[in-house]
């Protein structure tokens, strides 16, 4: 099934979506691995200018209605104290709007930061300090694999939920949640229909008219929709019961270890959720709104005797920055959305997939194999030779080893 975005996209056409320099500057997620040369100045690619060009058109045609009636119908301009007025007002207002929307945004990164380091140290916990019997060596070596593939589809559920898609059969989850028992599976799939590229178009301009509810999967589902994360966290326990019970998770510590981390990984869900669910006050936002529209709308008054034709310039400068300012707060508000200013949860699930294999590429008892290797430096740079050719040296020459490898 496809996302919202995946849909816009292919509205408009794969060749040209994928073809298209233009159009990639105003999708996303972000790819952290491009590194663009030009100046932050040139460039377009993550920019509120395209939610800008109709709110600046508007503002061009009404600074020259004004500056027309002003010039050859009847002076209406006023005295321009209120730029000095309004004008702390409307910044201190933007200021608390972006500085609000930024924490929210650098919250976000936090607990996914969080996210990684957690499921990366089960993994390591589980892998290394889960034993493996002799007669059942091959079921739990796959047990644990299919832990860590848990811990893994917790991540990318939890992408999918914070972006309000509820169901599990996107290509990045199905594989890993297919065989396990989730409220979701029995949920019937509802497919939004392709959006036509003038709506597309106008998602891009910043149409507020045109942009789908993004809850709509989960307001209308016919049938309770569960909560694969958590019921994924769920599972996760009763795999560390199964473990304690059978023997091969037999310290105190590490099973104690093991319950807090999953503990964590709820908080972490929780906390993301807690972002998404609570935005700014509507009351504050649309306040916000009018304050910025009507000092906008009030400068061409207030400029007019003091920069006659030049009063339309500047009042579209203005509102640049004032609306720039105000809509960058906006992008950033929900920092799990799938736009090019958002966190690109895309990447780090991958980056989460990629550790938990590296930490599941090799057994753990590959340990005391490794460290007896004959090309292992042991008592490096105080002496070059190998595991083995130290190990045939006494005590003592080791300690007077090891006391000239301290660098004065």
């Amino acid at each position: 099934m496809d996302t919202p975005r995946q849909m816009a996209t292919a509205s408009l056409g794969h060749d040209y979506v994928e073809d298209s320099c233009f159009f990639s500057y105003f999708t996303g997620p972000r790819d952290l691995e491009h590194h663009s040369r030009w100046p932050y100045f040139f460039r377009m690619y993550g920019s509120v200018i395209p939610l800008m060009i109709l709110p600046l058109a508007l503002v061009a045609i009404w600074a020259t209605m004004i500056t027309v009636i002003c010039t050859y119908v009847h002076d209406i301009a006023i005295s321009p104290v209120l730029l000095t007025v309004l004008g702390f007002v409307v910044g201190l207002s933007l200021s608390f709007r972006s500085s609000t929307a930024y924490e929210r945004y650098n919250e976000g990164r936090k607990l996914w930061s969080q996210l990684s380091s957690t499921t990366s140290s089960l993994a390591r916990l589980v892998w290394v300090h889960v034993d493996e019997r002799e007669d059942h060596e091959k079921e739990d070596v796959l047990d644990k694999v299919a832990f860590c593939n848990m811990l893994v589809a917790f991540a990318v559920a939890l992408k999918h939920q914070l972006r309000f898609e509820p169901f599990t059969c996107y290509d990045d989850v199905d594989p890993l949640v297919r065989h396990l028992p989730l409220t979701a599976h029995e949920a019937p799939v509802r497919e939004e229909p392709r959006p036509s590229a003038w709506k597309v178009s106008g998602w891009v301009l910043g149409l507020t008219m045109t942009e789908p509810n993004p809850r709509r999967f989960v307001k209308e589902a016919p049938r309770p929709l569960g909560n694969v994360p958590l019921e994924l966290l769920a599972h996760c326990s009763a795999y560390v019961k199964r473990v304690v019970d059978n023997g091969t998770f037999a310290r105190v510590p590490y099973q104690t270890s093991a319950l807090n981390t999953i503990a964590m990984l709820h908080d972490i869900h929780t906390g993301a959720n807690r972002i998404v669910s609570t935005p700014l006050p509507l009351a504050y936002s649309i306040a916000v709104s009018q304050i910025t529209w009507v000092y906008i709308l009030l400068l061409p008054f207030q400029l007019f005797h003091a920069l006659g034709w030049a009063t339309v310039p500047a009042c579209m400068f203005a509102a640049y920055i004032i609306l720039g300012i105000a809509l960058i707060g906006q992008e950033i508000e929900n920092p799990f959305d799938d736009g090019v200013n958002d966190l690109p949860l895309d990447t780090f699930c991958d980056q989460i997939r990629r550790d938990i294999s590296v930490i599941t590429s090799r057994p753990a008892s590959d340990a005391e194999n490794f460290l007896k290797r004959d090309d292992h430096a042991v008592l490096w740079p105080a002496h070059g030779g190998g595991y083995q050719d130290i190990q045939t040296q006494s005590l003592e020459s080791i300690r007077k080893l090891l006391a000239r490898r301290v660098v004065p």
